[in-house]
């Protein structure tokens, strides 16, 4: 992986994957006739490395930067990766939320990549993942603020008013929960393979437990730290919030309960720290029930079931990962990074099962 520095900013990029590139010229062609003043000099390519669903990609010429995103290859899930929709809903959020990047094209002509595409502004700065940047000392007053901004950063997407901002199309609240539950349940049992012990208890006890929802609220549905763009010269100050393709307008606890599932503790079992390493495990980050407890503060809302949707978030991860797993499995895909996927939805069920354990619910 190369990281290249671009003042305090570095970005971590790496080469195009063989079998992932694209027709540059195309491409570039296309967004000149779309965006203008875009150079005409063919853009620097390289591709971010992170992440296990859409491919993503950096363009760069002269003074222009921006970021494609297109599905991944091989056979999709229906309705999944959805470019359209996620390019119009930026398009809608960006307004009223400025953290959300402003797309700047967006492409449904499949002859140019072999799929729809867009491409968004690009914005500089850091993301954390299991480390610091070597410059910065992650000293505990650092990681308690960055804690804060975390949570103040999905307290304000939660109040944007998604009637007022022309986003109530993008979701069907009513029953959102109850249907989440019941359509991640099957979307596992079709993509199964293994014979993961404790996976039926856990699903029947999800299904049987459904708690009422508050209030609907536009929702990111992947909020976790390494979706966060910090500025690389205050890193409490957020600058932007990527990876909206699972937006949709329903239940806000379901996006602090994923924000928790990434969160991980020094004190979390060791598997689970290995499979999701992560900064939170320093020393100053705020531990899960803190981040509960300053959310409840920040919003006012009733967090008596968070418990419930914490549970539930694992169980998501473990689906998206078994989904991933099983396209590996079936040949679908020819990306090792997958090939212990299926050991990974193993911890993740268990460590769903130890929560129920722990909280008594």
């Amino acid at each position: 992986m190369a990281e290249t520095s671009e003042g305090h900013v570095t970005r971590r990029t790496i080469p195009v994957r063989q079998g992932e590139g694209f027709d540059v010229e195309r491409v570039w062609t296309y967004l000149r006739q779309h965006v203008p003043r875009v150079p005409d000099e063919l853009p620097k390519v390289e591709q971010f490395p992170s992440g296990a669903s859409n491919l993503t990609y950096y363009l760069q010429s002269g003074p222009f930067a921006g970021v494609l995103r297109r599905p991944p290859f091989g056979p999709l899930p229906p309705k999944a990766h959805d470019m359209a929709r996620e390019a119009a809903i930026l398009e809608k959020l960006h307004p009223n939320f400025p953290l959300a990047p402003r797309p700047l094209v967006f492409c449904d002509d499949p002859s140019l990549i072999g799929s729809p595409f867009y491409i968004m502004e690009y914005r500089p700065g850091v993301v954390l993942d299991d480390r610091f940047p070597q410059e910065i000392d992650p000293k505990p007053e650092l990681c308690q603020r960055i804690s804060y901004a975390v949570i103040d950063t999905l307290a304000d997407l939660h109040s944007v008013d998604y009637e007022a901002s022309g986003l109530a199309a993008f979701g069907h609240p009513e029953g959102f929960l109850a249907r989440q539950v019941h359509g991640w349940i099957e979307r596992y049992q079709r993509a199964q393979t293994d014979d993961i012990r404790g996976v039926e208890h856990l699903t029947r006890w999800l299904a049987e437990r459904v708690p009422t929802s508050q209030g609907a609220t536009v929702i990111h549905n992947d909020f976790k730290l390494n979706n966060i763009v910090l500025d690389a010269s205050a890193l409490d100050r957020p600058v932007a919030v990527v990876d909206w393709e699972m937006t949709t307008i329903g239940d806000p606890l379901m996006d602090l309960a994923i924000t928790l599932s990434y969160w991980v503790q020094a004190n979390d079992p060791v598997e689970l720290r290995q499979m999701l390493p992560t900064v939170t495990q320093l020393p100053g980050f705020l531990s899960r029930r803190d981040l509960i407890e300053y959310y409840a503060k920040r919003t006012g809302r009733d967090l008596s079931a968070i418990d419930y949707y914490l549970v539930f978030a694992y169980f998501k991860l473990a689906v998206i990962l078994q989904q991933i797993y099983v396209r590996w499995k079936r040949g679908q895909t020819a990306d090792e990074r997958f090939a212990n996927f299926g050991a990974r939805v193993a911890t993740i069920v268990a460590h769903a099962l130890s929560a129920i354990e722990e909280a008594g619910v």
